[in-house]
């Protein structure tokens, strides 16, 4: 091993094949070509005895020797974005979000837009994902899950709670009747998850409630649920925040039917010293902060009574 041959630039490159899965569009992002992101991945393998890189399902992956060596790259990258960003008061560089759907829709995206007008060179990868734990994967930033995870490098920080409830569009509530109380759900069409695919305990024990239903469209993506709650699929388990802005939509069974979850937040260690991090998690925290009324249900009361509405929301926590 050569430890005095190595190369930023080679460094930078594993981070970006690492991050994209795919040499093309890692050389696309630095703006350089195919063959020469192909050879510095492969002069550095040499310089350190071993393949960095494996193909995996999705694209290129680290192995644990490129894993090790994405480590030294985070902390160039780290280094060269805080120097950059010290000669100016403005945000730059690009900041990557792994968060549920809905999360995303409605409070990852308002907290870009934002930030965005303010900071041009600003920028935000978002990726939308529904899973139990936070990932491994050293490109991700800023991850938030549903129901608090394990994690062992930093502690993890409560965003807020936000709740559950079972929905249907006007015209299915109409021809099918509305329901009065839990015998009424007795094989009624559900919209919900996938069960099989479905690795957050959190949601899963949402759906016990509603064994009396048969699953009618479920699907992986919340959004779809919606949608299809809407276009009259069934009873949808919906998150309030979501539910709640379709005006066609009504609430059912608001006080028997209603499951309270809870958003966490992990930065990773690395990205909480980039400014640009620092800004968006502090954002995210106030956004979910000021909804959450929203995210409990509470500010729509065309819905009616729902239990406990009273409850003080969780205190945003400091991320440091």
């Amino acid at each position: 091993m050569h430890i005095d041959r190595l190369d930023a630039s080679s460094l930078i490159t594993l981070l970006a094949v690492a991050r994209t899965g795919r040499y093309t569009a890692a050389a696309d992002l630095l703006e350089i070509n195919h063959t020469t992101a192909s050879r510095r991945i492969t002069a550095l393998e040499q310089t350190l005895g071993g393949p960095l890189l494996a193909r995996g399902p999705s694209g290129w992956e680290p192995t644990d020797l490129g894993k090790t060596a994405l480590r030294a790259a985070e902390q160039i990258e780290s280094t060269l974005a805080g120097l950059h960003s010290e000669s100016t008061d403005a945000l730059h560089g690009t900041v990557r979000i792994a968060a549920t759907d809905g999360f995303s829709a409605r409070i990852v995206v308002p907290v870009v837009a934002a930030l965005g007008h303010e900071n041009p060179l600003f920028s935000v990868d978002l990726i939308t994902v529904t899973r139990r734990a936070p990932s491994t994967y050293s490109g991700i930033d800023i991850e938030v899950v549903v129901g608090r995870p394990n994690t062992f490098r930093v502690e993890p920080i409560l965003l807020g709670k936000y709740r559950l409830g079972l929905y249907g569009s006007s015209d299915y509530l109409a021809a099918a009747g509305i329901p009065n109380e839990r015998s009424d759900l007795v094989g009624q069409p559900l919209v919900y998850f996938i069960e099989s695919m479905l690795t957050v305990d959190d949601l899963d024990s949402a759906r016990l409630q509603l064994t009396q239903m048969t699953d009618r469209l479920n699907s992986t993506n919340v959004l779809i649920h919606v949608e299809a709650t809407r276009a009259g699929a069934g009873l949808g388990l919906l998150p309030c925040f979501l539910a709640d802005d379709c005006p066609d939509l009504i609430r059912v069974l608001a006080d028997d039917v209603w499951e309270d979850l809870e958003y966490w937040m992990v930065v990773r260690p690395e990205a909480a010293r980039r400014r640009e991090v620092i800004a968006v998690a502090t954002a995210l925290r106030e956004r979910v902060h000021t909804m959450r009324a929203q995210l409990l249900g509470q500010s729509a009361s065309r819905h009616g009574s729902d239990p406990g509405t009273t409850a003080t929301p969780e205190p945003i926590q400091s991320s440091t």
